[in-house]
């Protein structure tokens, strides 16, 4: 086996190991189970690809990712090392080489998503691999406490099964005690074995704002720091607004989503990477798997569901060790938001069973039929069919998923899309022009009006074809007639949506959901949520403080950087502390002898300075306790 420390000089460049990172390696190259981690930044893929690259045969590395995957395979490229990835959009006879070469040929890291693990063709190789490590990146997705749980995650059971003498290294930035047993259970851990860096970042400032004017408030800040950032916003449409609105401000923006082409999305995060855009605004899509170490602050213009999605987020901030800032900007109404989508997300069993009923109706399948059977779904047809709300029949379909009842292909993840690629006078030119595709056009624009003009947009054929009445196979060679001229650039959905009935149909009302882990998913995000609101409105403590509690560390000091400390160190300065003794004097004299009482008649100071005066009069005996826990004046 080849010595660790001249891999890591070979292909990395360093002489030595981050924190906790030969604990690890050497953990694993002894073929030991562990559960890693390590914050975000902290050099989690370095943990499995030493190891990967000391030992003989592959590495299967698990990720739920394409875009961390690729960004993963052409690091190791640049490096030299021989990897692959399989992802959604490959043809069989892609996959069929890729997997031959991992079988023959000298491949040492194999990238794949967990929904590829029970393929045929995958498993049909496997037996023929020398496998040496399991590596399950974003391992908390095969928690149910985990705020990114993900069904298919549950199946790396049965390869652990397959593989029984191969060790296996599970990587994450964030779990909770409740998630960090449930992943070494799930994977089949011999014996729970945890390597964790604490989840404090000592050079990142978390600071909570509430403003009114949220969009003011964040240019002023983008003012004040010097560097690149990342604002978070929720939705795909509020990317561009407010890319739009720093432009129109003079700051150097650009917007990111997963609506937008492969080929703009790498060219966005190539121009921000190389600080030809100094700020990218976007959804939670942007960031995992990009390696930018000088961000200097990171924005919350809405709230994420959990603290564990947000300390992901804000730790995409300093990972140069350098001062950073992570920013959250609210208002009530974000508040309000925030447990009506959590609502909308967890869809009560009635709801669930409803649009159990309404899918078996609009497939036409009788009750006991259906068994493994496919057929082409529109899911916006069926909506708009049976009148049902968009958010609540997606969660509702996608429990119905997780519960093991139905499957969707991957087509739902990558529908069509097209982008005007020509000006509003030169479409009005073409259509002049070109009046058999004129009444196409008109459509788009009518339909899809023109933000078609600046963002990728997800379109219907099907939708389109029934406005015109013309057939699903006209519109799409009109578009792409279009698109070969250049007028648009059509994404074509690569094959039709399809639903698949892993059971044959049930009686809606004899469906057999598991209401109970139904309900404790739903308490779970309603969880999730509250530490979120707790985090947000708690005025009277270190932001560091509660962050790692809430990841079971206990941290006794102040960070000394947040909103808070840096505000009571404002207050400490400019404090009077014999004015300060005199007031808790005088309440005590008044009968107000309780701590809660001391506190809340003297709200307008820092609790940390209150308790610091007590325990002074504590100490220089002008106070003392009573029998019954009560301050009383020593005579």
């Amino acid at each position: 086996m080849a010595d660790i420390h001249k891999i890591l000089y070979k292909y990395w460049g360093f002489s030595t190991f981050r924190p906790l990172q030969e604990d690890i390696i050497k953990a694993v190259v002894q073929q030991q189970d562990c559960l890693a981690l390590l914050p975000t930044g902290g050099g989690k893929s370095v943990c499995f690809q030493v190891p990967g690259l000391a030992l003989e045969g592959l590495t299967i590395v698990i990720s739920p990712l394409i875009a961390l995957m690729k960004d993963q395979v052409e690091q190791l490229r640049k490096r030299d090392v021989p990897a692959k990835a399989i992802f959604s959009g490959m043809s069989r006879r892609e996959i069929d080489f890729t997997l031959d070469n991992c079988v023959y040929g000298d491949i040492k890291f194999l990238y794949v998503s967990p929904e590829r693990l029970k393929t045929e063709i995958f498993l049909t190789r496997l037996d023929k691999m020398k496998v040496s490590l399991i590596a399950v990146d974003e391992a908390h997705c095969i928690s149910q406490w985990g705020y990114d749980f993900r069904p298919p995650y549950l199946e790396l059971s049965e390869l652990r099964e397959k593989l029984p003498n191969v060790p296996c290294i599970a990587l994450t930035a964030t779990a909770t005690p409740k998630v960090k047993d449930d992943i070494q259970e799930k994977l089949g851990f011999r014996k729970n074995f945890v390597f964790q860096k604490s989840f404090e970042r000592k050079n990142l400032s978390y600071s909570v704002f509430y403003e009114e004017n949220k969009e003011k408030r964040l240019l002023e800040i983008i003012r004040n720091v010097k560097g690149t950032g990342i604002v978070y916003v929720r939705s795909r449409k509020k990317t561009k607004e407010v890319s739009d609105f720093l432009k129109r401000n003079a700051e150097s923006a650009d917007y990111y989503h997963a609506g937008i082409s492969n080929t703009d999305r790498s060219a966005k995060q190539e121009n921000w990477i190389n600080n030809k855009t100094r700020i990218i605004v976007a959804t939670n899509a942007f960031g995992m798997g990009i390696d930018k170490p000088d961000v200097r602050w990171v924005v919350h213009l809405d709230l994420p569901d959990s603290l564990e999605a947000y300390y992901q987020e804000a730790g995409r901030g300093g990972r140069d060790e350098k001062i950073a800032y992570a920013v959250v900007l609210y208002d009530k109404n974000d508040l309000e938001q925030l447990k009506v989508r959590v609502e909308a997300s967890n869809p009560s069993v009635e709801v669930i069973k409803q649009t159990y009923q309404s899918l078996a109706n609009y497939l036409k399948i009788a009750v006991g039929s259906g068994f493994m059977e496919s057929y082409d779904f529109d899911l916006e047809d069926f909506i708009k069919s049976y009148k049902l709300n968009y958010l609540q029949t997606f969660s509702a379909i996608k429990k119905l998923e997780e519960q093991g009842l139905i499957q969707l292909n991957d087509s739902f993840s990558n529908p069509s899309k097209l982008k005007i690629l020509f000006t509003h006078d030169k479409i009005y030119e073409f259509q002049v022009s070109n009046a058999r595709l004129d009444p196409i056009l008109k459509l788009i624009l009518r339909v899809y009006g023109g933000e078609a003009f600046s963002n990728y947009l997800i379109i219907s054929e099907k939708k389109i074809a029934q406005l015109m009445k013309i057939s699903l196979a006209e519109v799409k060679k009109q578009l792409e007639q279009l698109d070969h001229m250049g007028v648009i650039h059509y994404e074509k959905q690569k094959e039709i949506p399809q639903l698949t009935f892993l059971t044959e149909r049930f009686n809606a009302s004899k469906l057999p959901l598991n209401a109970n882990f139904l309900k404790n998913r739903r308490e779970h995000y309603l969880n999730n949520v509250e530490a979120v609101i707790n985090y947000i409105q708690t005025e009277d403590q270190c932001r560091t403080k509660l962050l790692l509690y809430y990841f079971g560390e206990n941290y006794e000091t102040n960070c000394g950087v947040c909103d808070w400390c840096i505000q009571l160190k404002k207050e400490s300065i400019s404090l009077n502390p014999k004015e300060l003794k005199n007031e808790i004097l005088t309440l005590v004299r008044e009968g107000k002898s309780s701590p809660k009482e001391i506190f809340e008649k003297l709200r307008k100071y820092p609790k940390e300075i209150i308790l610091r005066n007590l325990q002074e009069l504590l100490d220089n005996e002008e106070l003392k306790y009573n029998e019954s826990g009560l301050f009383m004046i020593v005579n």
